[in-house]
């Protein structure tokens, strides 16, 4: 339950030393780029301490923020211009068709920690909350 679920499903049933080639599309990968996702924030909430973090603020950098709510997300910066800068919160990923060649290394019995899912406390180097996890239980406090 922590992987792609189209992935899980090409490998589910193969042994070791099995290999397996496929393709994923947007949609069953991270998901076609949502437009409203994109959006120009004021360059102004990027100050520390009363200075321009300039050392984030460059195309293709990866900026943990939060939303109104708390929730924590990674935007990517796609432009930084004179008074704002343009910040996308699409999985990186999102869009793309993913190909794949796996070799089955190892199997193993499922875990009772497997069967939790997500993430825990422990990833977020912090307490968890309500912003841990995305939407797909994945852990978004990188």
């Amino acid at each position: 339950g922590m992987l792609l679920p189209k992935f899980e499903e090409a490998i589910l049933g193969k042994e070791i030393g099995e290999s397996v080639s496929f393709t994923l599309e947007a949609k069953d990968g991270y998901g076609e780029v949502i437009a409203d996702a994109i959006v120009d924030l004021p360059k102004d909430i990027f100050m520390v301490d009363g200075k321009l973090a300039e050392d984030i603020l460059f195309e293709g950098s990866q900026v943990p923020m939060s939303d109104a709510q708390g929730n924590r997300m990674m935007g990517i910066v796609k432009e930084v211009g004179d008074e704002t800068v343009k910040m996308d919160f699409n999985h990186p990923m999102a869009g793309k068709t993913l190909n794949f060649d796996v070799e089955v290394v190892s199997v193993r019995d499922v875990t009772p920690e497997d069967l939790q899912g997500g993430c825990s406390c422990g990833d977020c180097g912090e307490g968890c909350g309500e912003g841990c996890g995305d939407h797909d239980g994945h852990c978004n406090c990188h």
